[in-house]
């Protein structure tokens, strides 16, 4: 879903054209080409002076931050890699004067003289280009346009690790503005305006909303959808879950997702199933909010419906199949599954040769039996994926670390939990149950972070040892 760059820096343009006015006769974006060629870095450099200096009280610092935003906004991708770079070798911590400072602090004998040395000290670590940064804090939407610059910058980094330094100091500056504690978590209805609701369509990356009839369902009386959101970016979700109130743990994804299934009623339902967590915002990667939009949403289900005793996710396992099909550990498959499973590897696609044995019509192609013997592989090596594949101490699968972290067992496998093609290529059709055992999440969190104890069920005990 950010595989563009265009529609969030497209957005961001048109907002900071209404919005950020300028009052000057002539522009500094007018001054700059494209490209940002050697020529023109001196204007761009004497404007980023300017910024720094502080020059005419807080509204001309505003408005001369505008005015780098949108001059960064016209320049081509080479034009702002070069912005970028100058901000990365120019506008950097001097170490010259960290180091006579660190010299002051260590000669300092008194209290007083040690406090003022360390004021000193913490204020020369902060590179100039984070105290230009935050500047766009202060103008409407200029957080929004540091959340997208940084965005772009994630893939700037992946060609120019020369940008790291950068990004670190971008991601710094997020991590504080978007503290848990200055964020709203609002519930998403059908009466919510339809600039978010059109969001939610854009940014689901779990299940993808098809229709608006489809989002219709998703917010019915017995569905629930929640997002964070920044009181700096109001109409910008930057995290949403879809739960749904049914009774008893789900194990099929179509079920819940079936616009043509009877609405149940929430103050019968006994449990609330989290199906999708859609991150929004691609430049606030590394920014935590998952696990407190859980805990928080619990919270509210509880105190408003108190008939909820279970809470289960349906998750998808993103990295299943991509790791069945490149692993070289041994598999451990008696001599019928190893068999199938040769050759299953030497089709000429073994992806679509398993969605045919997953969901095509077996009986009518003779496949029964292999249908039946590629589930029992499957389940078991789900299994084993989602409990002894790991990263370090971290289970490797990057769906089962999160919930895992944040306190869940593995309650359940299913078979054919989603039987759409993505969710048979990414993850054989199969999907888990992360269980949120109220009074056991702390227990489970330590041994998860702890040691990478992880918590399973007497069920997935059983595939593991079949």
């Amino acid at each position: 879903m950010y595989a563009a760059e265009e529609p969030f820096w497209g957005k961001t343009l048109r907002l900071i054209r209404d919005i950020w006015v300028s009052g000057d006769a002539e522009e500094l974006k007018d001054k700059v080409r494209p490209n940002l060629p050697d020529s023109d870095l001196s204007r761009l450099r004497a404007a980023i002076n300017a910024c720094l200096e502080g020059r005419g009280g807080e509204v001309s610092a505003r408005a001369r931050a505008a005015q780098l935003g949108r001059a960064y906004l016209v320049l081509d991708p080479e034009g702002r890699q070069r912005f970028l770079e100058l901000l990365v070798k120019e506008y950097d911590v001097d170490d010259a004067a960290v180091d006579t400072a660190i010299e002051k602090r260590n000669a300092a004998l008194e209290s007083d003289e040690l406090y003022t040395a360390n004021l000193e000290l913490r204020d020369l670590l902060e590179p100039p280009r984070a105290r230009l940064l935050r500047q766009f804090n202060e103008l409407k939407e200029g957080v929004k346009f540091l959340v997208d610059l940084r965005a772009e910058l994630l893939s700037m980094v992946k060609e120019n690790p020369s940008l790291r330094p950068l990004d670190k100091d971008v991601l710094r500056l997020l991590v504080s503005w978007f503290d848990i504690g200055f964020l709203d978590l609002q519930r998403i209805t059908w009466s919510t305006s339809a600039a978010i609701l059109e969001k939610l369509i854009e940014y689901e990356s779990v299940h993808a909303i098809s229709s608006w009839k489809d989002l219709k369902n998703r917010l019915r009386d017995d569905r629930r959808c929640f997002a964070f959101f920044h009181p700096r970016m109001p109409d910008e979700p930057l995290i949403f879950v879809e739960v749904a109130l049914v009774n008893g743990i789900s194990g099929n994804v179509g079920e819940l997702l079936d616009v043509d299934a009877p609405v149940g009623d929430p103050e019968k339902a006994d449990t609330a199933i989290f199906y999708s967590i859609s991150n929004c915002q691609r430049g606030l990667a590394g920014v935590s909010f998952g696990n407190f939009l859980i805990k928080r949403v619990v919270a509210d289900l509880v105190a408003k419906l108190p008939n909820l005793k279970t809470f289960s996710t349906l998750s998808p396992i993103p990295g299943f199949m991509q790791w069945l099909t490149t692993t070289t550990e041994p598999l451990g498959l008696s001599k019928n599954e190893q068999e199938l499973w040769d050759t299953v590897a030497a089709a000429e696609n073994p992806r679509e040769y398993m969605k045919e044995l997953i969901a095509g019509d077996t009986e009518e192609n003779g496949q029964v039996v292999e249908a039946a013997l590629l589930k029992e592989i499957l389940m078991k090596l789900c299994a084993r994926y989602l409990v002894e594949s790991k990263k370090g101490s971290q289970a490797l699968d990057r769906v089962a670390h999160f919930h895992l972290s944040n306190g869940a067992q593995i309650e359940r496998i299913n078979w054919g939990g989603d039987l759409t093609e993505h969710g048979i290529y990414q993850s054989g059709g199969i999907m888990v149950n992360y269980l949120y055992k109220l009074s056991q999440i702390e227990k489970n969190h330590e041994l998860y972070t702890g040691s990478g104890e992880i918590t399973i069920s007497s069920s997935v005990k059983k595939l593991l040892k079949s």
